[in-house]
């Protein structure tokens, strides 16, 4: 029988398990790669609630949890909230330049249309609790 805590551990997969297929894969979506430059941004973990996105409570699980099987997140729990925070050092290591090129051409992409993701992603945090 499991213990209380046990059914709280997340699988990750370890850094040398990370492939470049599924993470790119989690970097395609619209909506995680909203989540990704907000944990870049932040630089810090973020709870799960911290984040007001335009999709149901199950297709965020959904989209948290393809970014967490992809490697590109880490998750936890601290005490009842489930915290996520970007694997950085883990992608850079592996995919030297990546994410730091996804991230400014999403940002580039941003500006381009007019800052409309711009504030949509400023909309992310506009309820957030933290």
């Amino acid at each position: 029988m499991p213990t209380p805590a046990s059914h709280r551990l997340l699988e990750h997969p370890e850094r040398e398990e990370i492939r470049l297929e599924p993470v790119l894969h989690a970097l395609s979506d619209p909506v995680r790669l909203r989540i990704v430059r907000e944990l870049a941004a932040a630089e810090t973990e973020l709870s799960c609630s911290y984040f007001v996105l335009p999709v149901t409570k199950s297709t965020t699980t959904h989209h948290f949890r393809v970014l967490r099987e992809a490697g590109v997140i880490r998750q936890g729990y601290r005490g009842t909230t489930k915290l996520n925070g970007l694997r950085r050092a883990a992608l850079d290591a592996l995919f030297p330049g990546l994410l730091d090129t996804v991230l400014a051409a999403a940002e580039a992409q941003s500006v381009r249309q007019g800052g409309e993701e711009a504030g949509a992603a400023g909309q992310v945090t506009a309820t957030a609790s933290g």
